[in-house]
């Protein structure tokens, strides 16, 4: 046996041997705790940073922001287009970027005459975005000239078949229109027409068509101001409940019409009143219908449902179903027309002509406003005339005292909306009287004692001549030619008398839209027409006129005029005779080649005067692109009076008002002796006209009857230019030729 086996003691590995099973259930728990360890530490890292994108979440909405996985779903940001000729679209734009920013998400604003469709339009199906469109519709149904290319493109986008009916699937928007009503024809033209081309392309429409109405009586909201806040509260509503997630907003298929998410739209009103309970059952009954989508959206559900796989004998009964529903569906429509018609009736009739915004915008003109649709104003000739430096070409022509006379109105409200408005259309515009009705009595009244109040103000002023001022606190002549159509008025009769009993002289001038209220006005001292164009087009393009018949309106008027004129050799068919004028304002560009157009109509109306002259350019204004390119120099003026008197033998020039830019043309009958007698003899006219309406309007009389001599230096031709040579304005300009003074 080899002694060295004996030395190795194997014991230990005898017993390791023994114990092995042991040895193995030791490790087997040691893994079975290292696993456990393992597992319970995974699940609380998961845990914590669970509670750490919840706590980040929660701080993300606490601080008025939508969280990462929000914005990358529902909503990017809001996009706001606008296409303005006036600024006011670009103002909501402005003021709908405000009220998105406060909801914490990127806005942008951007002018569609910047915008290019082709390139960037597509972008908006898959920018997650939401895009508002603030359009106007301008002359004749048109859009604004910022606007005309994207139209022009969506529109021949929405017919071309390599666009299709899904070129922009996915896109979201709404649309507010801004029109005037009292173009019933066109009324918002633009904003339907840019909803409609949308959803030809597949956008989807997110909330109804708003409408904004420049016409305040009209107006769902007494404003276009007001139709604007109410879309606005609408849309913000809505984007909210995007931004949570909703994805579908109520198409009016409801039953009825009714959805608990229509009920919002009223939430801006107060409860309480009659009126308001009928203007929130109509918001809650009618929305769809306001904006007239709701036929389109169910229209492309009937079109889905009918697309699909269906029986034969099934297809009657489906056609059926659609049919009933499609008359339900008319008769729930014309229900809710008559109501909400109804509504906006009786609202008109308690309606004032003058808003607040609009007695704010006026009164910064500088007008005295009067009850609730009438005004005052002091002429500039007037306080020239105080301070002795000379009066308007009224009084270069007839004899005004300037500084005596009373520039007011009866009616802001007018029916065209001309390019030259000195007003720059800030006074509101109708067909017919639609507003509340103040009595005569406290319109003049009121006009008398706010133009002296006016006066008043000039007493100690430096310049200002003590005799001309005490003459001045008593009216002695009425132009009734501020702003607006006064003949509008109901009750103008009365007011002209009124006026002859207190001894003023009365100057209507009207827009040639009403013959028949030209054929019934009562005697007054002077009849104007204006006479702004002498062609259809022409006078649509300068006047733009509310009216449909504008231009039979307009030769009428013209014929009411020539009545007015014209004595009838049997007594008792006598018309009574007035003086009137047809006023021509020449815009160069516009409508001063049209003289043969001109005569003609002077053969129609037979006025005894007609007043030529150049049009006052009264500043950049965005309601009108005329500049100064378009005012004629007075040499043009006298120009075109040669070459129109020509045209018409029965007149001459008599008259020049060089600092106005006016000449007069006159019929031959007041030139006596070979001289001119333009001027009125407003004592006998006060006399003649008290005898008409004694003798309860059979006793008449004449033009010729209160006509007064024109002195020599009114004359055209004097050397004088129409300057009094009493006035220091016209001592100055021979001293140092300058006429500056006015």
């Amino acid at each position: 046996m080899d002694p060295s086996l004996d030395t190795w003691d194997f014991s230990p590995l005898i017993s390791l041997w023994i114990h092995r099973f042991y040895i193995y259930w030791g490790f087997a728990f040691g893994i079975s705790l290292w696993i456990c360890f393992q597992i319970v530490i995974r699940k609380q890292d998961k845990t914590s940073q669970e509670k750490s994108l919840s706590k980040a979440t929660r701080d993300l909405v606490t601080n008025g922001y939508i969280s990462l996985q929000e914005k990358e779903v529902f909503v990017s940001g809001v996009k706001i287009f606008y296409g303005s000729q006036t600024g006011t679209a670009k103002g909501f734009a402005t003021i709908l970027a405000e009220a998105v920013t406060c909801l914490g998400l990127p806005v942008a604003i951007i002018n569609l005459k910047e915008y290019d469709p082709d390139d960037h339009l597509v972008e908006e199906v898959t920018s997650k975005s939401v895009c508002a469109f603030l359009v106007a519709t301008y002359t004749d149904g048109r859009p604004t000239e910022s606007a005309e290319w994207f139209c022009k493109w969506l529109e021949e986008a929405s017919i071309d078949f390599r666009f299709g009916q899904t070129y922009l699937k996915g896109m979201r928007y709404a649309v507010f229109g801004l029109g005037n009503s009292a173009y019933a024809s066109h009324f918002n033209k633009i904003g339907k027409n840019v909803d409609k081309w949308l959803w030809m392309l597949g956008a989807h429409r997110v909330m109804t068509r708003g409408e904004g109405d420049c016409n305040v009586v009209k107006s769902k909201h007494g404003s276009i101001e007001g139709d604007f806040r109410a879309w606005k509260t609408k849309f913000i509503s809505r984007l909210r409940a995007l931004s949570k997630g909703e994805k579908k907003s109520c198409g009016g298929n409801c039953k009825k019409g009714r959805c608990k998410s229509s009920q919002h739209g009223s939430e801006e009103m107060e409860p309480g009143s009659p009126a308001q309970d009928g203007l929130h059952q109509r918001d809650t009954e009618e929305e769809e219908p306001f904006a007239s989508t709701s036929e389109e959206d169910s229209s492309t559900e009937d079109h889905q449902s009918l697309s699909s796989v269906v029986d034969v004998e099934d297809l009657g009964k489906i056609m059926n179903h659609v049919k009933k529903e499609k008359r339900e569906k008319e008769q729930q429509e014309e229900k809710t027309s008559l109501f909400r018609n109804t509504v906006k009736n009786e609202a008109s009739e308690r309606r004032a002509m003058i808003t607040p915004a609009l007695r704010e915008a006026l009164t910064k003109q500088g007008y005295q406003l009067i009850g609730s649709h009438s005004g005052v104003k002091l002429c500039r000739w007037t306080k020239s005339m105080l301070r002795g430096r000379g009066g308007c070409y009224k009084h270069t022509f007839y004899g005004i005292e300037s500084h005596r006379c009373m520039e007011t109105t009866p009616s802001l409200a007018c029916a065209n909306k001309c390019v030259f408005c000195w007003r720059h259309h800030t006074n509101p515009v109708g067909t017919e009287w639609r507003w509340k009705m103040d009595q005569p009595e406290m319109i003049l009244k009121e006009a008398i004692e706010n133009h002296q109040s006016m006066i008043k103000q000039f007493k100690g002023v430096p310049g200002v001549k003590e005799e001309r001022f005490e003459e001045g606190m008593t009216v002695k002549h009425c132009a009734l030619s501020l702003v607006g159509e006064p003949i509008m008025y109901p009750e103008i009769n009365r007011f002209l008398k009124l006026l002859h009993e207190c001894k003023i002289s009365s100057f209507l001038v009207t827009n040639a839209q009403f013959p028949v209220e030209i054929k019934n006005l009562k005697p007054v001292t002077q009849l104007y027409v204006s006479v702004d164009a002498s062609t259809k087009d022409s006078l649509k393009k300068i006047d733009r006129p509310l009216f449909k018949d504008f231009w039979q309106r307009f030769l009428d008027s013209l014929k009411a005029l020539a009545a007015k004129v014209i004595a009838l050799s049997v007594i008792w068919l006598q018309h009574l005779q007035q003086r009137t004028v047809y006023r021509l304002t020449l815009v160069k560009a516009w409508n001063v080649d049209e003289l043969q157009a001109y005569a003609e109509l002077v053969s129609l109306g037979s006025p005894d005067f007609i007043e030529v002259k150049g049009v006052t350019y009264c500043g950049e204004s965005s309601a009108s692109s005329l500049t100064m390119a378009n005012v004629p120099w007075h040499e043009e003026v006298v120009r075109f009076v040669h070459e129109l008197v020509d045209l018409i033998p029965n007149y001459e020039i008599a008259c020049e008002h060089e600092h106005s830019n006016c000449l007069l043309i006159a019929h031959k009958k007041f030139k006596i002796d070979r001289e001119w007698w333009t001027w009125i003899n407003y004592n006998r006219f006060q006399e003649l006209i008290q005898e008409y309406e004694d003798s309860g309007g059979s006793k008449t009389f004449s033009a010729e009857d209160y006509m007064a001599k024109t002195p020599h230096w009114a004359l055209f031709g004097a050397s004088e230019r129409g300057f009094d040579p009493k006035d220091t304005r016209y001592q100055r300009k021979n001293k140092s030729k300058d006429i500056s003074g006015c």
